[in-house]
């Protein structure tokens, strides 16, 4: 497949369904305050855009953040993981806590704990984005061959060596594998703190757009507000792939055949 038909394909498909979905909309009469038209959301989206690019720029601020919180935390643990079996044995299963516990319960306490706002819903949305890259970081510190490792030891490497010259190489692809996961959720881990916050004034997201366009029922700017998260969603999974293959295109498999 060739790079322009990669990219042009979902965007051909999502023309299509806009422009079924403004079809039905019309032909059905829907009221605009159960489900607005494409139309109406692109004009609430004009209206509006100075107000819901200020809390685009707080909620991208937030996830940039939380991401770049959640990699460095998740690298430094996988690291520390992989140096014994005894200690990955003993703390992964907190790691998986932080998987688990759903962070709607956990939100207003940290807003609580942590008085500073952006603190605060970063420190969620970082809890929300970081066991993916720990998972992911991990295996691929662990897939490594082992002819190579016994090479290496052979050759009295220290462990700094072999993890700096082998296992670092060989965990890049599960790395950025993760590191794709990570960018979508610590956008909604920034949503969702920002729903639990439902801050206002300057330190305001689009989840406190999303609420407040509920409250007075503007579905169309709530409707907008949703699309900019979506968009913003995608660009940051584009991103992350773009690094990936930046990176590893001139020696991964992964990235070297279509």
């Amino acid at each position: 497949m060739t790079p322009a038909l990669r990219w042009s394909a979902p965007v051909i498909v999502a023309l299509v369904l806009l422009l079924i979905w403004q079809g039905l909309v019309r032909a059905l009469d829907v009221p605009i305050y159960l489900v607005p038209a494409p139309t109406d959301i692109a004009h609430a989206l004009a209206a509006d855009w100075a107000l819901l690019a200020q809390s685009l720029w707080f909620t991208l601020k937030i996830t940039g953040l939380a991401l770049a919180a959640a990699t460095l935390i998740g690298v430094l643990l996988a690291f520390l993981f992989v140096q014994s079996r005894w200690i990955e044995a003993s703390l992964f299963p907190y790691a998986v806590l932080l998987q688990v516990t759903p962070i709607v319960a956990i939100a207003p306490l940290i807003i609580i704990w942590i008085q500073n706002t952006t603190a605060a819903l970063t420190f969620c949305a970082a809890i929300v984005a970081v066991f993916p890259i720990i998972s992911n970081t991990v295996l691929g510190l662990r897939s490594v061959d082992a002819g190579l490792l016994d090479f290496f030891r052979l050759k009295r490497a220290s462990r700094w060596q072999i993890l700096w010259r082998l296992r670092l190489p060989s965990a890049l692809p599960a790395f950025f594998g993760g590191l794709r996961i990570a960018c979508g959720l610590a956008l909604i881990g920034a949503v969702v703190a920002e729903f639990v916050a439902g801050t206002g004034g300057t330190q305001t997201g689009l989840a406190y757009q999303i609420l407040q366009a509920g409250y007075q029922i503007n579905i169309p700017r709530l409707f907008a507000a949703l699309l900019l998260i979506t968009v913003a969603g995608v660009i940051l999974f584009a991103l992350m792939t773009l690094l990936s293959r930046v990176v590893l295109a001139r020696w991964h498999d992964s990235e070297t055949h279509d």
